[in-house]
């Protein structure tokens, strides 16, 4: 049986196989490209798809792709077989350098939000040689971006790759200014925590609308769901673990660095988190994830569920987006270091973050809005629509000193004594987690907790390096042109955190009087729904901000904006629908059905003894009855609803229409129905309990 270290990255083609199948000269050349960007050369490209071909058809591949993650949120890929005629009658396999860099599958069913038309076919994909090429299946698969025929970006990687090349310019611009001239490129890093629901897929199957739409829409709450919190970090279910232990291994042979695993806080609900990577390879491996997290499930009868918010009542999942921003030499920029109140280069990042998440807090909550998300955002499960920076005691110190120029005192070390002589004392850290917080630091990198599951991790990092890139843009503008740098810098330091102490906030997010004190007193934004923020990706100073460091054409933001909003109309119209269609042919027909069998037993009891009063089953035929005339009364009103967006041809309007009164209704509808769920005998309703769904895995 052989060890993780063996087969760890064995179906990928990484550092280690080109340099086994690549000449040194052919190496260099490519590395190069890779980490400085240089040009890559035809003749490199044709030896690269050659050893390429070569080492995936070893492996038992016939095909390959060019694998893309276009503005559906997936990933998407189009098979070519190697194989070429010979003439001898036979093939012969081949794959160029032409065919590595350049593919064009066909751009029309793809959205495009008005940046091509309709007959528009044509699209192409370019290679990204920063991503190694993975075999997936019998498919070599092929990491590109995904553009236009007029060039403009049709994808997530390529806007994300943009935004690392501008951040990686303006870190540069500050490092020099420090005297460090050693580093070459800078890169952010990092690590997703993947949140997900297990059940089985005896119970899926018969659940229309997780089928439809990933969540349930209806459900009454069961005796037991969260509330004892034995659930989270407890010991894993055997059928789980067989299905983790498959996971892991999956993962490990694409290179995914899966580290931890554990249960969630939700009965069903379970956590997988990687060890960090370089931005763009981590945000192809966390779609690889989500694909391999499904794919193994059903091979132990499981569905695995990425939706936000599954099942009502208990907490939903997210996806904590763990960034960092280090050096091509090992130096983490956001590392404070033994003492942070003396080291300035660190605190001029860490200022260049809180001032970008202050000036651009609006994109950071738009780049995680979906029509899912908006169900766990201020819910008490997950932090708030509001966003704010979680400093924790002693770099709040740091700057609040800072600020008012007064000597630091430090914090001292604090050691952990357990009263217990045999077990270690230990030195507790300086600073506390705290999850209600949407944008907190951990140490050495800032946590981003507002991203939903099933959120592909690239927006939110492309908004952050941007606003970063900003931030350090301005401060690198200013420090150049300076007379006396230090005295410049340590001005420029306390001037952010005068302007923009604002978004800095320590205490709980969940708290009500905290999103009045935001909004009222600090200004920051609330924007609870995707309709509410999304309008505001086109603002100006967004617009000319992310054009300014070329990671969108104003084309492409306008592009976005229209995607997204269809995006979420899209999705609540499915659950609408689904919802009628649930209501009308198998919730109100049980209800009846059971309001029928009650009326005969009525009818028997009443046949064998007139003077009884049958009084527990006249008050349940009420309550029945009554019930099936609002279910049926709330699903017309929902229909009739529905009906009227049909005249709405604004895609803001119709979202607004959407948020406003369809959502609305289906709380309606779903209150009656799940009512409904509490009196009607189990045998006549026709879906899995919550009960069944979330302690069906044992």
């Amino acid at each position: 049986m052989k060890s993780v270290p063996d087969y760890f990255g064995s179906m990928v083609f990484d550092d280690r196989v080109m340099k086994a199948c690549l000449s040194a000269k052919e190496y260099n050349s490519l590395k190069k490209t890779i980490d400085e960007g240089a040009k890559l050369d035809i003749g490199v490209a044709n030896a690269v798809a050659d050893a390429m071909k070569d080492w995936a058809v070893a492996h038992g591949a016939t095909h390959y792709t060019h694998w893309f993650q276009p503005l559906t949120g997936i990933t998407a890929e189009k098979h070519d077989s190697f194989i070429s005629p010979s003439p001898d009658g036979g093939v012969i396999m081949e794959f160029s350098g032409k065919e590595l860099i350049k593919g064009e599958p066909d751009a029309s069913s793809f959205p495009s939000g008005g940046l091509r038309a309709t007959f528009e076919a044509r699209g192409y994909t370019a290679w990204d040689p920063t991503s190694y090429a993975f075999i997936k299946g019998k498919t070599l698969c092929i990491p590109t971006a995904f553009c236009s025929y007029g060039g403009e970006a049709l994808d997530k990687k390529t806007p994300l790759l943009r935004s690392m090349e501008a951040l990686n310019k303006q870190v540069l611009r500050i490092l020099r200014l420090f005297g460090n001239d050693s580093v070459k490129c800078v890169r952010t890093s990092v690590g997703p925590e993947q949140e997900y629901f297990l059940i089985t897929k005896e119970m899926y199957d018969l659940r229309p609308d997780l089928r439809f739409t990933g969540r349930t829409l209806f459900g009454a709450r069961p005796p037991k769901g969260q509330e004892m919190d034995d659930h989270y970090f407890g010991v894993v279910k055997p059928r789980v673990a067989a299905y983790m232990e498959e996971l892991n291994k999956e993962l490990w042979k694409l290179g995914i660095l899966a580290k931890t695993e554990h249960n969630e806080v939700a009965p069903a609900q379970h956590e997988l988190a990687p060890i960090y990577t370089t931005t763009n390879i981590a945000t192809d491996h966390n779609q690889l994830t989500m694909e391999i997290m499904q794919k193994v499930a059903a091979k132990h009868g499981l569905v695995c569920l990425l939706h936000e918010k599954p099942f009502a009542g208990v907490n939903g999942s997210g996806k904590h987006n763990n960034w960092s921003i280090a050096t091509d030499t090992g130096v983490n920029l956001l590392s404070p270091g033994e003492t942070p109140y003396e080291n300035a280069q660190f605190l001029l990042f860490l200022c260049a973050v809180i001032k970008a998440v202050d000036d651009y807090q609006d994109l950071l909550r738009i780049a995680v809005a979906t029509a899912g998300n908006d169900h766990r955002l201020g819910a008490n499960e997950a932090p708030p629509a509001v966003v704010s920076i979680f400093l924790g005691d002693e770099l709040n110190a740091v700057l609040e000193a800072i600020e008012t120029d007064t000597p630091y005192a430090g914090t001292e070390k604090t050691q952990m004594k357990l009263g217990v002589d045999v077990l270690p004392k230990f030195n507790r850290d300086t600073t506390d987690r705290n999850r209600t917080s949407p944008f907190a630091f951990t140490g050495n990198k800032f946590e981003f907790r507002m991203l939903g599951s099933s959120n592909s991790i690239a927006c939110a990092n492309i908004m952050l390096n941007s606003a970063v890139a900003e931030s350090l843009k301005i401060y690198a503008d200013r420090l150049e042109n300076a007379d006396d740098f230090e005295t410049a810098l340590h001005a420029m330091i306390r001037k952010t955190i005068r302007d923009h102490k604002r978004i800095i906030f320590n205490g709980n997010g969940y708290d009500e009087a905290w999103i009045k004190e935001a909004t009222e007193k600090r200004g920051l934004c609330n924007y609870r729904t995707t309709p509410d923020c999304m309008p505001h990706l086109l603002d100006k100073k967004n617009v000319d901000m992310l054009t300014s460091h070329g990671v969108y054409s104003e084309a492409e933001l306008k592009s976005r904006c229209e995607i997204m909003l269809e995006n979420y109309c899209k999705t609540v119209l499915i659950e609408a629908n689904t919802m009628v269609d649930m209501a009308k042919t198998q919730i109100a027909p049980a209800v009846s059905a059971y309001a029928k069998e009650i009326a005969e037993t009525i009818s028997v009891k009443k046949s064998s003894d007139s003077s009884l009063a049958c009084i527990y089953e006249n008050s349940l035929l009420k309550k029945l009855s009554s019930l099936t005339d609002r279910i049926a009364g709330k699903t017309e009103n929902l229909e009739e609803a529905l009906v009227s967006l049909h005249i709405v041809e604004d895609t803001t309007a119709e979202a607004e229409a959407i948020r406003d009164n369809i959502l609305v209704r289906m709380g309606e509808l779903r209150l009656a129905c799940d009512e409904a769920e509490t009196v009607t005998a189990k045998k006549y309703w026709p879906f899995p309990s919550y009960g069944d769904l979330l302690f069906s895995v044992r």
